[in-house]
């Protein structure tokens, strides 16, 4: 059986032993190192190699650092002769850590290609056509998608299609008007959505791919005959049986999915899902997990996305984490659990790793003035030597901390206690600092594990003369 080291400091130690043991079955023989520092997530590289002799790593097959230990590991792990890998950030999803791990899930692989619409194209000049499509890119679009509008001259349709191949981008152009489409086919754009029996003349003009659909989303006949000639004639191309919003029949425009799947089990399937997360107001990640999901299961070639309502500014980038999540699931022919967090968007599994009796067992073993501050189901936790205070509101703990004249350090506990608050209220993980995690729904710049971090002071003492005179509070009347 494999022998893990686990190198932590004080305070964490205690809680470390416990979580190894709790594990069962034991996935591997483990041994806990203590390196001489109260705080396991100051923990570096450099550090480790001063404290840590060699044959203390004897008969070990790897040593494990904390998550948040800066530094070169490759070069400890050259130094020990076994290689030295970082865990999870918190102790407590050392379980989970080692699931995913033995699990080995790639999240590269995907089957769904994204199209991503530019609704408003005739209205933005090339250039910016070219903008937005280089930001989809970025989020995950395979397919730029370029949306005419009824009754609006687009002039320069040919221009953006051109700009859009130069830069290396699949092409399609949306519209209801045959005379755009044939310019788009013409102009080079891959796919042209869409068309039913009656435009299939259209297919015969140009070299792009056709999107079918029906002539109304009820008359499935018109789809199937459409389909029936295509096959004959042996082009490409895709079906669409069109997704209904709710409440105005998603239900029944599933159905219709399953039963184009049923007729045609070789079919390239489109699903456009911008009717279901544009029009429902609630948070497209959920949905978005879901549809993909249904396409995972009807093994649908390519999805039809839009970015128009704020509450949907983030759906590519959610379409493309969806994807890889439910084809993986699908392919390995298990739940849509453990394999990603992206999309778990406002809350967490396990919000609270900490129990108020383990927080407090840790503050009562806090030697200095520092402020830790954690969270718990009970509310927020602040400690130092000085004590430990819990509460659910900021404001209610403040008159504890004495951060009266001392400005800097009071910013730093405000945005801290803000950070607590939103995680306790949502049941969100909280690190302090840390930025809370909101999945794929923001931007979070990687971080350089091999740069060292030096914390911030929480408890920095200045000099009497530099101590700000108390500002006068009137109080609201």
């Amino acid at each position: 059986m494999e022998r893990i080291l686990f190198l932590t400091g004080r305070l964490a130690q205690h809680n470390l032993e416990k979580v190894l043991a709790g594990m069962e079955p034991p996935p591997f023989q483990w041994a806990v190192r203590e390196l001489g520092l109260q705080v396991a997530g100051l923990m570096t590289a450099d550090m480790i190699h001063r404290r840590l002799e060699p044959a203390a790593v004897h008969g070990f097959d790897r040593v494990m650092v904390p998550g948040r230990c800066r530094g070169d590991l490759d070069a400890l792990s050259a130094h020990y002769g076994v290689p030295v890998e970082r865990g999870p950030e918190e102790l407590k999803d050392l379980p989970r850590h080692f699931n995913r791990t033995a699990r080995a899930v790639d999240l590269s692989r995907y089957e769904t290609r994204i199209f991503s619409e530019i609704v408003d194209a005739p209205r933005l000049d090339v250039a910016a056509v070219v903008a937005r499509a280089r930001e989809l890119r970025a989020c995950g679009a395979d397919v730029i998608d370029i949306g005419c509008l009824p009754a609006t001259p687009f002039p320069h349709l040919e221009d953006c299609i051109g700009a859009l191949k130069a830069e290396g981008l699949m092409v399609s152009v949306d519209s209801l008007n045959p005379q755009e489409l044939l310019r788009g086919g013409r102009a080079g754009a891959d796919y042209l959505l869409s068309l039913t029996a009656d435009s299939l003349w259209i297919a015969d003009e140009v070299a792009a791919t056709p999107v079918l659909i029906p002539r109304e989303p009820a008359d499935e006949a018109s789809l199937h005959a459409a389909i029936e000639h295509m096959q004959r004639l042996g082009r490409p191309f895709l079906a669409d049986a069109i997704l209904d919003p709710i409440p105005f029949g998603l239900l029944a425009s599933l159905c219709r999915y399953q039963r184009l799947r049923e007729r045609h089990p070789e079919v390239a399937i489109m699903m456009g899902v911008g009717n279901v997360t544009e029009l429902t107001e609630a948070d497209t990640s959920g949905i978005n997990a879901v549809l993909f999901g249904i396409a995972a299961e009807l093994r649908v070639a390519a999805v039809l996305t839009t970015e128009v309502s704020g509450h949907a500014r983030r759906a590519v980038r959610e379409a493309d984490v969806a994807r890889r999540i439910m084809f993986a699931a699908r392919e390995s022919a298990s739940l849509a659990k453990g394999l990603s967090d992206e999309l778990m968007t406002v809350h967490d599994k396990q919000p609270f790793p900490d129990t108020p009796a383990e927080i407090a067992e840790i503050a009562a073993a806090v030697r200095d003035p520092n402020f830790r501050v954690q969270i718990s189901p009970h509310g927020l936790h602040v400690y130092n030597r000085d004590g430990h205070h819990v509460g659910a509101d900021p404001f209610a703990l403040w008159p504890r901390l004495g951060l009266e004249h001392d400005g800097g350090h009071a910013f730093y506990m405000g945005v801290e206690l803000a950070r607590a608050e939103i995680a306790w209220s949502l049941g969100k993980r909280y690190a302090q600092d840390q930025p809370l995690a909101w999945g794929c729904a923001t931007e979070r710049a990687a971080q350089d594990m091999l740069v060292y971090c030096a914390p911030g002071a929480t408890k920095k003492k200045r000099p009497p003369a530099e101590r700000p005179e108390p500002v006068p509070q009137r109080s609201a009347e």
